[in-house]
């Protein structure tokens, strides 16, 4: 946070300024100024010459006259984003040039000398202008594109973000506490990247995916309360809401805590922060918490979007006895018939419903039934299959009135609540929601095992090192199937920000954890003996969580896309193209890594 103290620093003895362009105002009208900056604007109106003078506080307005020759013959000749120092003094505008957008607009400097610091070559686009810019010329010329407000704001509220995250974790007892860059392939997750060890000729470390074991290792140290604002990196594809190679996350790790500890301590984060830069509002605190199935049954995601007024509805004890075989076959344990009700949507026109249809298709749908309680009557593909009461009967389960539609979805459990998922999605933008609502919530009860139907046995769901609801008794006790772990995602407006869990630090209890998954002791203990081993040394119960801060951020300034909140990102393929990354080295420096390269033929 500015001060006055900061603001005004260097008054008597710094050769570059005395003040900040964005920070003068009426206070120092009459006084002589030093200033330094980028020439944002330069304008010619005959006899003055105007230029914006631009630091990083903002922008103010230098008058030049022509009774001062040679800074007027300089002026003259300056391209936009030269560096420039000026000597001036401070007057008031007057009225009728006052500009009330600007925080110097009521003020103007009339310069007095000026000496170029550095001149600059014609930019390959307009940094005051703020239009349409290709994204690749964008990031090949990114400290260009820094000097732009909006992006320039948009690093500048992350650094404030960081900070208060830090400030806020360390009052409340947290540690900050680096671990290791440089670390073990793991053979979970996304993939790594390898770095060569030239010392250990044929053996690599790995840049981390997640700080995960160090930090548990942490807690079996006894450090109790432990963050760090770790960067992560990863080997996967990017997305709007995802940075390919590298990203930034919260990473938290606590002992002797609940899953309801951890819950608290987030909420009262994530709530500060909102309240403090934003003028959002969170729409309901504490978090509601929804459980993975519920969320599935309801919104067909475990990243639901809660301010979208559309709810999915389960109808597989409706159609039980139906003669619709189509949808009484799939009354049974396993699979589900769901609808989804648009109201006021049953009179839209035929391309509406098939443009749906061709959506449901592209998730896997084999199609997409409705019926339409038009104005004339109901219609709809599937409308012959029902009987007349069965029809009545479906419309008080659903509410269902004219002018009403209801979309079907018919399969196996998780798959046709995925589908329809989709098309709640697809259907959203036709409902206004509150931009400036924050619909925060805990999706909870994951899992702990599924079946996997290629390989036909009990797979690892979620996460493998979180406790089992129940402990050793679920596991000895229970179908696997029916294990739930404490495990949890938070997740605000359909985006989610990290998972989490209470860990397994019990090494009985993760030996038969992953013996019903099919991995003996000899194996559990091959990969993962230094994480047992620390565990048989006594280990606290903890759990801990790792929200993305550059999701977060990206939240909080209203950003559709990631790579608007960090200051120098990959594009899509991974490239960075101002730096030239990924490049090609020297035959030196492979031949020192004991490496030799076999590249894929180039197709002609």
């Amino acid at each position: 946070m500015e001060t006055e103290t900061s603001e005004h620093l260097h008054t008597h003895s710094n050769p570059y300024r005395s003040h900040f362009c964005g920070k003068l105002t009426k206070a120092e009208v009459e006084t002589s100024v030093k200033l330094s900056g980028w020439v944002h604007r330069v304008r010619d109106h005959g006899g003055l010459i105007f230029i914006d003078l631009r630091d990083y506080t903002g922008v103010c307005q230098l008058v030049l006259q022509p009774e001062r020759e040679e800074i007027f013959s300089l002026a003259e000749h300056l391209h936009v984003e030269s560096v420039i120092t000026i000597v001036g003094e401070v007057i008031m505008r007057s009225p009728e040039t006052v500009n009330p957008s600007l925080s110097t607009g009521e003020i103007e400097v009339v310069v007095e000398s000026l000496t170029i610091e550095s001149s600059a070559e014609p930019v390959p686009f307009q940094i005051a202008d703020e239009g349409n810019t290709s994204e690749e010329l964008r990031l090949k010329y990114r400290f260009l594109d820094l000097r732009r407000e909006h992006l320039r704001e948009n690093i500048l509220f992350r650094s404030k973000v960081t900070s208060e995250i830090r400030r806020f974790l360390i009052d409340g007892g947290f540690h900050e506490i680096q671990t290791p860059i440089l670390t073990v392939s793991s053979p979970e997750g996304a993939r790594d990247y390898l770095v060569p060890s030239r010392l250990h000729p044929g053996k690599f470390y790995a840049l981390p995916q997640a700080p995960q074991q160090f930090k548990q290792l942490l807690m079996v140290a006894g450090f109790d309360k432990y963050f760090q604002i770790a960067p992560c990196f990863r080997d996967e594809d990017a997305r709007a809401d995802r940075s390919p190679g590298e990203f930034y996350q919260l990473d938290m790790e606590m002992s002797f805590i609940t899953q309801d500890d951890l819950f608290v301590i987030l909420e009262n984060l994530f709530q500060h922060l909102t309240k403090t830069f934003t003028q959002k509002s969170i729409r309901q605190f504490p978090f509601p918490r929804i459980p993975f199935r519920e969320s599935m049954d309801k919104y067909g995601t475990d990243k639901p979007d809660v301010r979208v007024p559309l709810e999915i509805q389960d109808l597989s004890d409706f159609f039980v006895d139906s003669d619709f075989k189509v949808f009484s076959s799939n009354c049974k344990p396993g699979r589900c018939v769901k609808a989804l009700v648009l109201k006021g949507k049953g009179n839209e026109s035929r391309l509406f419903y098939d443009k749906a249809e061709a959506h449901a298709k592209e998730h896997g749908s084999p199609g997409l039934a409705y019926i339409q309680f038009k104005n004339e009557g109901p219609k709809g593909p599937i409308l012959k299959f029902l009987k007349e009461g069965e029809l009545q009967a479906l419309k008080e389960r659903l509410g269902l009135e004219q002018g009403d539609v209801v979309f079907f979805g018919a399969g196996a459990w998780e798959k046709t609540c995925k589908i329809m998922g989709a098309m709640r999605n697809y259907f959203a933008p036709l409902y206004p929601i509150d931009k400036n609502e924050l619909a925060f919530c805990w999706i909870v009860d994951f899992p702990m095992y599924e079946y996997n139907e290629d390989e036909k046995k009990i797979d690892f769901s979620h996460n493998p090192f979180s406790m089992p609801q129940g402990g050793m008794d679920a596991l000895t006790q229970k179908d696997p199937l029916d294990i739930l772990a404490y495990q949890y995602d938070i997740v605000c407006n359909g985006i989610e920000l990290s998972s989490g869990a209470i860990r397994n630090h019990k090494p009985e209890i993760m030996y038969k954890a992953f013996e019903i998954a099919g991995y003996g002791k000899e194996e559990v203990e091959r990969s993962f003996g230094h994480m047992l081993n620390a565990f048989k040394h006594g280990a606290p119960p903890h759990g801990g969580i790792a929200p993305g801060v550059d999701r977060l951020v990206m939240i909080l300034r209203d950003e559709q896309n990631i790579r608007e909140v960090i200051a120098f990102p990959m594009n899509q393929k991974a490239q960075d193209l101002m730096m030239g990354a990924p490049a090609e080295v020297a035959p030196k420096q492979l031949k020192e890594l004991h490496i030799s390269l076999n590249l894929p033929k180039k197709e002609k």
